[in-house]
């Protein structure tokens, strides 16, 4: 599967100024598959130690030289490590945090050596109490899904996604691609972008495998509780994990939970998973002028589930009745938001974690509110999700007005069309987002 991630890793390797990298994200987003892809791409040998499946190696760190690494790997394993022709991955990373501390030393005494760190739980590992950061030694690079845009070509749809690279107002898409692809994105929507969801899917060419692949994965996640929290916390964690595929793109309200537990239970379950990648949180933002965080009330806030076609299983809604219905009106269009919302971070800035705010107006006489706030440079957009095709906007031209904002986005089923400051995108062209604007 060809991920947007390689780009960013050809593009690593080949800076003078490379340090060591970490790379983020959740549990099989395909972190590992996708610098195994890498390795074979551009080095003699790989040289992969997953601290999970082999503590041992965790002595190796002991030492923080990573002349006496090196060495101690090679007796170990008899590997050969070289500059410039090896790819030294070190998988599952958080296992050890000595080997993370380790890579300051690395870009100081080895900085010809590419080295590259990853980790499901890694967020734990970085946020705890006794860890020491090596600041300024490290980069990092973030894995998503596979967007819509990637499962397009791994389905066989490349032409029809070049086709897209192509259009503009002066030449819109014909109404049969259209069509076609907002089929698609309906497909997505229930396959979901996790990489061995997408890989069962096109194997089997049934979406019950694709469903038992998600099963899977959740079950996974629900098997992590114990890797990163107290056994006290496993029911709140429970609860949250259960009821959020119904809460998700929603204002998060800790009763909606469980009325009989207590808000900072809730509170830290919702963190917990938020470190885990499972979740992602939109916050209010007033939007009085840029950085949108610096304006932020964390304490109002959405959640994004990691992977929408995750939300649909999760939700326990069959294929047939996804399908029977507008899929993307399903749960007052909880899901086209999940989608989008999702779109969007897949699209942002890899190398730090890309964040989303929502906008509301709240008002005895009138009230607005804005579905996500994004920037493009020194530019604030407003950006209005409308499940069906019709709908009006009051709420984002609300915002426009009082923002001053040159350009509002709604995204939709409609094709593409200019109305005014006001740029439609079909559900299928959130990719070109940034060209258009």
């Amino acid at each position: 599967m060809e991920r947007e991630i390689e780009h960013e890793l050809d593009e690593w390797k080949e800076r003078p100024s490379r340090k060591p990298l970490l790379l983020r994200g959740a549990r099989q987003v395909g972190k590992t598959y996708s610098v195994r892809q890498f390795a074979k791409r551009h080095f003699k040998n790989l040289v992969e130690i997953n601290f999970e499946l082999s503590p041992e190696y965790k002595k190796c760190f002991e030492f923080l030289d990573p002349h006496k690494i090196i060495n101690l790997i090679h007796s170990m394993s008899s590997e050969v490590i070289s500059e410039g022709k090896t790819l030294l991955f070190l998988d599952e990373i958080q296992d050890c945090p000595r080997a993370i501390m380790a890579l300051r030393y690395f870009k100081e005494m080895m900085p010809k050596l590419h080295v590259i760190g990853a980790g499901s739980l890694l967020e734990f590992a970085l946020n705890s109490a006794e860890f020491r950061m090596p600041v300024g030694r490290v980069e990092f690079l973030y894995q998503k899904p596979l967007s819509f845009r990637s499962f397009l070509k791994v389905i066989g749809y490349k032409a029809l996604q070049e086709r897209l690279d192509q259009v503009t107002l002066a030449d819109p898409l014909e109404p049969v691609l259209h069509d076609k692809l907002l089929g698609l994105v309906k497909e997505y929507l229930v396959v979901g972008g996790m990489p061995e969801s997408i890989a069962s899917y096109i194997e089997a060419k049934k979406l019950a495998e694709c469903q038992r692949v998600q099963s899977a994965i959740l079950a996974t996640y629900r098997s992590d509780f114990g890797k990163y929290a107290k056994d006290v916390l496993h029911k709140y964690l429970q609860s949250v994990f259960d009821k959020v595929p119904y809460l998700a793109t929603k204002h998060f309200k800790y009763v909606k939970v469980d009325r009989e537990m207590r808000s900072r239970d809730i509170k830290q379950a919702v963190s917990l998973l938020c470190d885990a990648g499972f979740l992602h949180k939109v916050c209010l933002s007033s939007a009085g002028g840029l950085p949108l965080i610096a304006l932020m009330d964390d304490s109002k806030f959405k959640l994004l589930m990691l992977d929408v076609g995750l939300m649909t299983q999760a939700s326990h809604m069959s294929s047939d009745i996804l399908f029977a219905q507008d899929v993307l009106r399903v749960n007052e269009g909880a899901i086209s938001q999940q989608f989008v919302g999702q779109e969007l971070l897949a699209y942002g800035e890899k190398s730090v974690e890309a964040k989303l705010f929502f906008w509301k107006k709240e008002k005895k006489s009138s009230s607005a509110e804005v579905d996500y706030l994004t920037t493009f440079g020194s530019k604030m957009i407003p950006i209005e999700v409308k499940s069906g095709g019709a709908g009006k906007l009051k709420s984002l031209q609300v915002f426009m007005s009082q923002h001053k904002c040159p350009l509002g986005i709604r995204i939709s089923q409609k094709p593409l069309t200019l109305e005014g400051n006001v740029l439609s995108l079909p559900f299928y062209m959130i990719s070109q987002l940034s060209r258009f604007i």
